[in-house]
């Protein structure tokens, strides 16, 4: 991983005017490496999602600096250097599975056999080929939202972000769609952004775990989580994975950064 794709500097984001105002998040300084994938957690409604948003221009920040790619965040839209995927997969019913990971390109120049065979791949990629002529009311949730991110990889993004997107999901297809997510990763090299709810969830599948405060939400501390590459169902049973779960959980309680540390060294030997 070398490089930063997404730089965020003294961010501040607020909602509102007057006695209406709502600080949503607070001196929020951020870098995430190329090739990273970076999971946010932190309590219900300390700004994840938020975030989120303001690296992919969907708001915009009240203070502070966001660079992404070494541009704006809404240069780095414009661009199409995003690909982001909702907890819902929102897929239009009346379109078959290959043309709603086709609507991206439909917005560019590639032509219609381009655009089909580039659809197919990415499908291959999810592992939902022999799909294609399907309909999402026909696919079960977590193949829904396998079309979701086939669609936001379609156009080979910079940036994959993610806001919660296996949330609805039961924990065996939440589990295997982990398994799947990071073999896409690690085949595309995309920096993943992901936001989730589920402290185990944010340590098997991240590079580094950046730990929320409640609102306005601040970064308290940003978790290397080492664990060996690729990941697999056994890592879910070592006990350094148990360690970094602790430790995350234990920095949400508002545990002292240096002595969690020192408890998750000792767990893991």
């Amino acid at each position: 991983m070398t490089g930063a794709v997404v730089r965020m500097r003294a961010v501040q984001k607020v909602f509102g005017g007057g006695a209406d105002q709502t600080h949503a998040l607070d001196a929020i300084d951020l870098e995430i490496p190329k090739g990273a994938f970076v999971s946010l957690i932190g309590p219900s409604g300390c700004g994840k999602s938020t975030l989120l948003r303001l690296i992919g221009d969907l708001t915009q920040a009240t203070g502070g600096t966001i660079e992404v790619n070494g541009k704006s965040a809404h240069r780095a839209r414009l661009d199409r250097d995003y690909g982001i995927v909702f907890q819902s997969p929102v897929l239009f019913d009346w379109r078959t599975v290959e043309r709603n990971v086709e609507l991206p390109l439909e917005m560019s120049a590639i032509d219609r056999r381009a655009r089909a065979e580039r659809a197919r791949a990415m499908l291959a990629l999810v592992e939902l080929s022999g799909s294609e002529k399907r309909y999402p009311w026909q696919l079960s949730g977590g193949m829904q939202q396998r079309v979701a991110i086939a669609r936001a990889l379609s156009f080979e993004p910079a940036l994959l972000l993610m806001d919660e997107p296996f949330g609805a999901l039961d924990e065996m297809t939440r589990e295997r769609l982990n398994l799947e997510l990071l073999g896409i990763w690690r085949k595309t090299g995309t920096t993943i952004v992901f936001v989730t709810h589920s402290i185990p969830e944010a340590v098997f599948l991240s590079t580094r775990v950046v730990v929320m405060s409640a609102r306005p939400g601040r970064i308290i501390d940003v978790v290397e989580v080492d664990l060996p590459q690729p990941r697999n169902d056994l890592t879910r049973e070592d006990e350094r994975y148990f360690a970094f779960v602790t430790r995350v959980r234990e920095r949400l309680r508002g545990g002292d950064s240096a002595q969690v540390a020192a408890k998750t060294r000792a767990a893991a030997m």
